[in-house]
């Protein structure tokens, strides 16, 4: 297969949300090192301006910008700022709560996760969307969960989030069919990373590594990465729809092969 052609000019600025840690500061390294200039946001301000420094350390483009996804002044102040953008990494998010049942689960866990997760989501895109379709090669990317697609017990609000996320990115695929916007959607399976099962229990860590227990090889950061820049850069005319990616070990929600 024929290398990735470089991002043209006008699409080359690639905004990834949630990039402090995890999934979204290997995507920003990643759309980096393809040739995008890319713009870091998250809330905390030393993670992504260390990022950053780190980015252009190696020689790529990289601008830190604080930004809380659930306020839509600051989203829309801070979308001001482009003429164009080429991408749009919506994955900021996470799960709150978990082992709850629907009956006695914490409703602000879900408002929390929703507001993120959901809103978060529609927030950056409506505001940069205009930017996107004015690159004339732009690319909204939505990573959800496979939670998104199938329930399992004590995970009722973060399934209800995804979901709904799922949901917001194909109906927005419908709706601007025709215009030069991709919707690509990335559903990880189980990925471990360092803060994903430790915010969702709440900071216990003996919790928190029982979600990965006997499993050999779960997905990391840079396995998600790796995926979101693959669908990015493909030619202008492809569209990645929905694309699932879970460990060899892990067969859905609820079947994960644990050794030992």
């Amino acid at each position: 297969m024929a290398p990735a052609a470089a991002p043209s000019a006008a699409s080359r600025i690639a905004v990834v949300t949630g990039a402090s840690s995890g999934i979204g500061a290997a995507t920003a390294r990643q759309l980096a090192g393809a040739g995008y200039r890319v713009v870091l946001t998250a809330r905390r301000k030393d993670r992504i301006e260390a990022l950053a420094e780190e980015i252009q350390a190696a020689g790529h483009k990289a601008t830190a910008y604080p930004l809380d996804v659930t306020d839509r002044a600051a989203v829309d102040e801070f979308a001001s700022a482009f003429k164009t953008v080429g991408v749009l990494v919506n994955n900021a998010g996470g799960a709150l709560g978990a082992d709850d049942p629907v009956a006695a689960s914490d409703p602000e866990d879900w408002r929390r996760m929703y507001e993120t997760n959901v809103l978060g989501t529609l927030n950056l895109t409506q505001a940069l969307l205009p930017k996107l379709e004015a690159s004339g090669d732009g690319t909204v990317v939505v990573v959800s969960s496979t939670a998104g697609f199938a329930a399992y017990e004590g995970g009722g609000g973060y399934v209800a989030a995804k979901h709904a996320e799922h949901v917001l990115a194909e109906t927005l695929r419908l709706e601007i069919v025709g215009r030069p916007v991709r919707v690509v959607e990335i559903a990880p399976g189980m990925v471990k990373t360092d803060e994903f099962a430790l915010t969702r229990f709440g900071g216990d860590e003996d919790k928190a590594a029982k979600v990965y227990q006997g499993v050999a090889e779960p997905l990391t950061a840079d396995d998600v990465a790796d995926t979101i820049t693959w669908a990015v850069t493909r030619p202008a005319h492809v569209n990645i729809d929905l694309l699932v990616v879970r460990p060899r070990a892990q067969a859905s929600n609820t079947k994960v092969h644990r050794e030992g």
